[in-house]
């Protein structure tokens, strides 16, 4: 079982998200903890939020006091109502938030069931309860559930998969181009994608990039791909590579026609509207970029952002997890552009302009031969660390890869980034 902890300031958006998945009968409120009843058993944001107000009267200084947690078994595990409902307050007590006010809420909107709990970190002296060490202790109870309630170990699972979970290139390692073999000879096999520039959102998240470039023979164009790896700032590093370096599946007729068949298949892609409400209901109970990302993430999609030199957004692209599909914001339609994320977030304080990745800057090279062709080295095998989880940080959202593989379902990647993005900025608070 994986668990994911999101935090934030917004309790009534929150708590509205998960209504609305109720309304549409995509969710059940299964259990509910100090949280005043109704007679018809019926729920509103607003009356649930009463429960909670009294806590947040007292809160001192936490700057974001509301828990967004959601406990994922494995698919194949069949957890009923009154399981989810005990493994929700054995993990709310042994997370020190037993005598905290939670709905709890069990999402049936996608193939694999699970229970999404929201609370407060506040306590009745207004202090902020203690979240040390609180992934490692996370970890801990899922496992000590798993084993109570026979389900599916997903640390087993994870270390049994190790040969398939890959990290982001590290352009500093001397093996590079076999760290991008592994994945790009991976991800076609599996993503739908219909642009280059959609194709580049998707290598992103491994700090990968494509160019094209063309070179002159016997005075005819050729056009070719160029694979490059990034650094920790979206920017480009090391030496380009040639796309045959990689076997003639990964270079440009390929990927055209790769193209061409995502594009007919995307037509009919039963994830397209459930991708397109949760995206509206992101942007509309926040206010916020790295709040939008963070509830996104929270449903397995990747956000990526393109801005100019200036910090306007001119490009966003959504990267969904669970149905393997990748699309620019424009192509979803006209209220999912660009211009109007740059509106919704332009009183936002963007602390680093480049967390969308430099994919749009140019690298001159002015001659496809130029360039080495040595044969591509045998593959490795990249393990992840020891808690089976992608732990490198970039400055864009770095995603939920407990569904990015197929057959890997182990630690929970996306609390990873979310973990990280969250003690950069409380360092930089700190820093004040």
């Amino acid at each position: 079982m994986i668990a994911k902890i999101g935090r934030g300031s917004n309790l009534y958006g929150t708590l509205e998200y998960n209504l609305l998945k109720v309304q549409k009968d995509e969710a059940s409120v299964v259990f509910t903890s100090k949280i005043i009843e109704t007679v018809t058993g019926q729920y509103s944001a607003a009356q649930l939020a009463r429960s909670f107000q009294t806590l947040l009267a007292l809160n001192r200084n936490t700057e974001k006091p509301v828990i967004h947690i959601s406990l994922n078994p494995d698919p194949k595990d069949i957890v009923d109502d009154d399981r989810f409902r005990e493994m929700a307050a054995e993990y709310m007590v042994k997370m020190g938030y037993g005598q905290q006010p939670f709905a709890v809420f069990k999402h049936t909107d996608i193939e694999r069931e699970h229970i999404h709990i929201v609370t407060i970190c506040v306590d009745e002296e207004g202090k902020k309860i203690s979240d040390k060490f609180e992934k490692r202790r996370s970890m801990a109870v899922c496992r000590e559930l798993e084993r109570k309630y026979g389900l599916i170990s997903a640390q087993d699972k994870a270390h049994g998969q190790q040969g398939k979970i890959f990290n982001p290139v590290d352009y500093r390692a001397a093996d590079v181009k076999s760290q991008i073999a592994a994945v790009i000879r991976y991800l076609p096999k599996y993503y739908q994608f219909q642009t280059l520039g959609e194709y580049n959102a998707l290598l992103s998240l491994f700090n990968i990039t494509t160019e094209k470039v063309e070179s002159h023979l016997h005075g005819k164009i050729r056009q070719g791909l160029l694979y490059l790896s990034l650094n920790e700032n979206g920017e480009r590093a090391g030496h380009p590579l040639k796309a045959s370096l990689f076997g003639k599946n990964l270079g440009l007729p390929a990927l055209d026609i790769h193209f061409g068949s995502c594009k007919k298949a995307l037509k009919e892609n039963s994830g397209t509207i459930k991708l397109k409400d949760t995206i509206r209901v992101a942007l509309h109970s926040t206010d916020n970029e790295m709040d939008f990302k963070n509830k996104l993430l929270h449903q397995d999609i990747n956000t990526v952002v393109r801005r100019n030199e200036t910090g306007r957004i001119y490009g966003i692209t959504f990267i969904d997890h669970n149905f393997k599909t990748v699309w620019n914001g424009s192509r979803l339609g006209a209220e999912f552009s660009a211009n109007i994320f740059n509106k919704q977030w332009s009183n936002d304080i963007i602390q680093n302009t480049k967390e969308s990745l430099a994919v749009n800057s140019k690298i001159v090279i002015h001659n496809l031969d130029d360039l080495p062709d040595d044969n591509p080295h045998e593959l490795f095998k990249f393990l992840n660390n020891e808690n089976g989880a992608i732990s490198q940080e970039n400055n864009f959202s770095l995603g939920a890869f407990g569904g990015l593989l197929p057959e890997a379902n182990g630690e929970d990647y996306a609390e990873d980034a979310f973990a990280a993005k969250m003690k950069k900025k409380r360092k930089h608070n700190r820093d004040k």
